[in-house]
Parts: C-alpha cells; sequence; structure tokens
C-alpha cells in the first residue's frame, strides 16, 4: 500500500464490465429506470473503454455483460482500491450485491490482496468513497452508512478516513471529485457545497477547489498513466454532456483534459467513476 502522503499513484489497469440489454430495457435495482438506448449506451462504453486503453494507456480488462445483473456496468460501486489492496463493497440495495461476484475474482487474478465486508449491518458503495492520495471521504448517503465507513477506516489504516454527510440521492462523488493532486472539483448545487465544506473542516491536507456548474461535472477521474514522462489526465464528461462545465475546466492547467460521454448511461444512474474501476498501482503478478 502507498505511504501518506504520496498522492495519487500511477495507473496500469482499467475495470469495466459490458452493457446487457436487460439495462437497455429499464429493469434493475432502481425501480422505474428508463428505458435506454441500447446502441448509443453501448457507444458510449465503448468510447470509454478506447480511451482508457489507447489514450491513457491502461490495460484495460473487461468482463463480458450479464443479463442478470442490468447494473452490472456500474462495477465502481463494487470495491474500493488502493495500492495492493481491493476492499469488496456491500451495496445498498440487495439485488446489486451479486455484482460483486466478478468483480472480486478479476481483482483476485490480478493479485490485489481481497478485504470482504462480513457485517451484515454495513452497505458501502464504492462511489461514495473519495481517495485525494492523501485521505478517504466516505460520503454518508442514502447508499452508505456509519459501519459501511468504519470498514473502509479499518481496511486502508495508513490513511485518515473522514465520513461526510451526503444530501440528496447522489453518491459523494456525484458531487465532488479530484481534478488534480490538491484540487477538489464540485458542482455548485447545496448538498455538493455542504460536502466540500464539510471535507474542508476534516482534512489537514490544503486543497485548492474548482466550483463547476453541473454537479455530474465532479464526477471525473484523474489518473496517472504508468508511463514515465506522461503527464497526468483528467478523465471528464464531454462530448456534448454538460457543456457549461466545460469552460471551468479548462482551468485546470496541470492535467491533459480526456473528455468521454455518458449521458445515456447516465440515464440508469451512472457517473463516470462509476463506469470503471482503475489501479492505481502496478498489482503483483
Amino acid at each position: 500500500m502507498g505511504t501518506p502522503g504520496e498522492g495519487l499513484g500511477r495507473c496500469s489497469h482499467a475495470l469495466i464490465r459490458g452493457v446487457p440489454e436487460s439495462l437497455a430495457a429499464g429493469e434493475g435495482a432502481g425501480a422505474g429506470l428508463p428505458a435506454l438506448d441500447l446502441a448509443k449506451a453501448q457507444r458510449e462504453h465503448g468510447v470509454l473503454g478506447g480511451k482508457l486503453r489507447q489514450r491513457l494507456g491502461l490495460q484495460l480488462l473487461e468482463l463480458p455483460p450479464e443479463e442478470s445483473l442490468p447494473l452490472g456496468p456500474l462495477l465502481g460501486d463494487t470495491a474500493v482500491i488502493q495500492g495492493d489492496t481491493a476492499l469488496i463493497t456491500r451495496p445498498w440495495s440487495p439485488a446489486r450485491r451479486p455484482e460483486v461476484d466478478g468483480v472480486r475474482k478479476a481483482l483476485q487474478d490480478l493479485g490485489l490482496r481481497i478485504v470482504e465486508i462480513g457485517d451484515e449491518n454495513a452497505t458501502l458503495d464504492g462511489t461514495d468513497v473519495l481517495f485525494t492520495g492523501r485521505e478517504f471521504f466516505v460520503g454518508l448517503s442514502k447508499w452508505t452508512n456509519h459501519r459501511g465507513a468504519e470498514i473502509v477506516a479499518d481496511t486502508f489504516r495508513d490513511f485518515a478516513v473522514s465520513t461526510v454527510p451526503v444530501s440528496g440521492p447522489s453518491h459523494l462523488r456525484g458531487l465532488c471529485g479530484m481534478g488534480g493532486p490538491r484540487t477538489v472539483v464540485a458542482g455548485s448545487s447545496d448538498a455538493a457545497q455542504k460536502a466540500v465544506r464539510a471535507m474542508a473542516v476534516l482534512t489537514d491536507h490544503p486543497y485548492a477547489s474548482l466550483t463547476l456548474p453541473d454537479d455530474a461535472a465532479a464526477d471525473c477521474l484523474f489518473l496517472r498513466p504508468g508511463l514515465p514522462g506522461v503527464p497526468p489526465f483528467l478523465l471528464h464528461r464531454g462530448g456534448g454532456d454538460l457543456p457549461n462545465s466545460q469552460e471551468a475546466l479548462q482551468k485546470l492547467s496541470d492535467v491533459t483534459l480526456v473528455p468521454v460521454s455518458c449521458s445515456e448511461l447516465e440515464k440508469a444512474g451512472a457517473g463516470l467513476s462509476s463506469l470503471c474501476l482503475v489501479l492505481s498501482t502496478r498489482p503483483h503478478s
């Protein structure tokens, strides 16, 4: 595992899962999900995979779609990964808990140390967990409770872990994210701004902040490729998504902006960080 203060680590692998027809039909844990344009959702997902592999130079591992797991593409909810340790989560929705099985096996095959949640009182969605490179913030939301946050702290003992109240239907990373090694980006809603203010009170580290017009634009991924000499990337919503936030993102001058679209997948509750798992250090073979 990394040491405190070393910053967000370099990435070598990314894991995604294909889009099943059952997601396009509006099935799954979220009752009343709108029907999707399957072809468009699959194109968005394919472009994301291509950017991770070709633009960012990551080794891409793609799990096949499973019709019994309509929300399976949102695999960012299924694990919290730091260094060589993967905490397998316990999603709030019982219907989503089988999603962790394929992810667990894939991460085991990569040589990561797997930590399970055995407490049936705990709920934890991975997109409620924000790692800044120095510490963890865990959103206490509809999806994640105090016991889930305690297990994050027990698993990653080298880092401070603080809890942040999240109001409304969002996960923490649906409101804010890392726009650089020392920069927090956040949406402009009351929920997002309250979360950022809570984080500022709880941390001992000075982070710069950037407010974006759209909460969903703050759901981005700051990534350091494993290739030497390559500057860090910020994978963010683009391609016509959230145009009001694009100008603000240009202020992040120390990163290479890599835009992707997930406007169709968003209808199923997908944020950008929920669509992939990135390994922040090269796992043991």
